[in-house]
């Protein structure tokens, strides 16, 4: 008898145990409890880096100074706060199995035809693996950065050139379209066939071609390639808009946003120093792009530009991209808040 009310005071005691910490959790994280919050938070916390409407993103070369594979890019966005991004081509044409290059083309002694020669059998055969690559691994990529809450925006594969074949050009957009993205990103060729060749791609694949501009960016810098196609757009960025003086200044970078904004499909933000003053990439809030004004811009006109972090400002000593990027997305924020 004694043995038997001993084991029931035992049982008793831990259901007692059991119950209490049950409730306790229940109180934890009941949905008006600021336990509860706190641990959801905790558990489900996604990277955010859109503000009051305003999508800032980054563009994944602004990592290149650290090791890049694609799960490593995606690991840096988190830690960044980043929850949009244009995706470089790189990292996911190696995870997509683009075959390696070994030829080393490093001789100062070489001439440009003999390095293009070289090269030739190599870019063949990519662009062979191109034309013939499974969206598979794109799709996986896509699902991975969704998953942890990051939107692929746009897609800037190399692969986008007047010597690259009309079926690198079709991968390329396929790609960007497994990947999730609205827009593939390309510099602005001086052939303006070139722009219209790619501009009837977009129209065969409802894909927009943002065209980045350097220093040569002007107000009518786009005005042929935006004439040939409805899918021919800017990919504009307001640094080198800054950098490249002359006609372009502070307003009317501001005016040409106004203009254009429907024919922009993403913008790069970084901090450079007018002509006058240098023209050199600094920290943000060091340098002449109205930084502010274009975002408080985005803000209450509610264009549906992301605002693509690059960062091309020389990384401080002790610090390193995934840093730098995380003090732009809190710069941007800062503002955004106001």
């Amino acid at each position: 008898m004694n043995n038997n009310n001993n084991d029931f005071q035992l049982k008793s005691r831990r259901d007692f145990l059991f119950t209490g910490s049950l409730m306790t959790l229940g109180i934890l994280f009941s949905r008006n409890s600021v336990w509860g919050n706190s641990f959801k938070e905790y558990f489900n916390s996604k990277p955010n880096s859109k503000f009051h409407g305003v999508q800032i993103g980054v563009i994944t070369y602004s990592y290149r100074s650290m090791p890049g594979r694609i799960n490593q890019l995606l690991q840096y966005c988190i830690d960044s706060n980043i929850s949009a991004i244009e995706l470089m081509g790189d990292a996911v044409e190696e995870f997509a199995g683009k075959p390696i290059n070994t030829i080393n083309t490093n001789n100062a002694q070489l001439t440009r035809e003999q390095r293009a020669q070289m090269m030739a059998p190599y870019l063949k055969q990519v662009a062979d693996w191109r034309a013939n690559v499974s969206m598979d691994k794109f799709k996986q990529v896509r699902k991975m950065f969704n998953k942890a809450g990051i939107e692929i925006y746009a897609f800037k594969p190399d692969a986008l050139g007047a010597k690259n074949t009309d079926e690198e050009i079709d991968y390329a957009l396929n790609a960007a379209k497994t990947l999730g993205a609205t827009s593939v990103t390309v510099e602005l060729p001086n052939d303006i066939a070139q722009s219209k060749r790619l501009g009837e791609f977009g129209e065969k694949h409802k894909i927009f071609i943002g065209y980045h501009a350097h220093l040569q960016a002007t107000d009518t810098a786009w005005d042929v390639a935006l004439s040939q196609s409805s899918f021919n757009s800017i990919n504009l960025d307001c640094g080198h808009y800054i950098a490249a003086g002359g006609n372009n200044t502070r307003e009317s970078l501001l005016a040409f946003i106004e203009a254009k904004h429907d024919r922009i499909t993403s913008m790069h933000i970084k901090d450079r120093r007018n002509k006058i003053n240098g023209s050199k990439n600094v920290v943000w809030g060091e340098g002449d792009t109205p930084i502010k004004e274009i975002l408080t811009l985005l803000k209450n006109k509610k264009y549906k530009i992301p605002a693509t972090i690059e960062l091309e400002y020389d990384i401080p000593s002790g610090s390193d991209a995934v840093q730098e990027t995380k003090k732009c997305v809190e710069y941007a924020k800062k503002i955004l808040d106001a």
